[in-house]
């Protein structure tokens, strides 16, 4: 026997709320501790504001930045750290040892921009993305410094105003600082271990 779309009602009510209640009933507790945490912001991507999240909390850099990345192509986030690192800034960045390589490499990318450029061989993998801006504002998340990680990948981003956990983070930095490698460019090895700035 077919049954007619009235019946299935009848046997199976639907729920009384609406899609646009059910949404609101999951979004706006989620606003509510965004704005609780007016020390944090969240970005996501694909094109959902990550770069320029990262290039304009760059552009505010007065003291230092200190990057840890495991892929490094982003053109704009390049130059804004170049453009830091002009200001007088101190800017040095980590990265993960598939950058050695004899082809042209995200470690390239970011030593041909004149910054202190390093090699963290000590793990499987180096897999931090992180920049510690002024030992109190820290970028991190899945978001790669890429254009890929911009446009075509589902990444995020937090941007976090504090300076007790930016210590924390710095100290880890330096960690890994200690064991990391200064990049030769044009080579397909690392230099001597560098003295790491303290």
């Amino acid at each position: 026997m077919r049954a007619n779309p009235g019946t299935l009602v009848r046997l199976f009510p639907l729920p009384t709320f609406s899609w646009l209640s059910l949404s609101f009933t999951l979004i706006l507790p989620l606003l509510a501790v965004a704005s609780a945490a007016d020390n944090i912001q969240v970005f996501f991507s694909p094109n959902g504001g990550c770069t320029e999240a990262v290039v304009a909390n760059l552009g505010r850099a007065t003291t230092s930045v200190f990057v840890q990345a495991y892929s490094f192509t982003s053109t704009p986030i390049a130059k804004a750290l170049a453009d830091a690192k002009k200001r007088g800034v101190d800017v040095q960045v980590i990265l993960d040892k598939s950058n050695i390589t004899g082809q042209y490499s995200s470690a390239d990318f970011v030593a041909h921009a004149n910054i202190p450029t390093y090699i963290d061989s000590k793990h499987a993998i180096a897999h931090n993305k992180i920049m510690i801006i002024d030992c109190k504002t820290i970028l991190t998340g899945s978001f790669n410094f890429t254009k890929a990680a911009e446009t075509g990948n589902a990444e995020n981003l937090l941007v976090i105003k504090d300076e007790a956990m930016a210590k924390v983070y710095t100290a880890n930095w330096q960690a890994h600082l200690e064991h990391s490698q200064a990049y030769d460019s044009g080579s397909t090895r690392t230099a001597k271990t560098a003295n790491p700035r303290k």
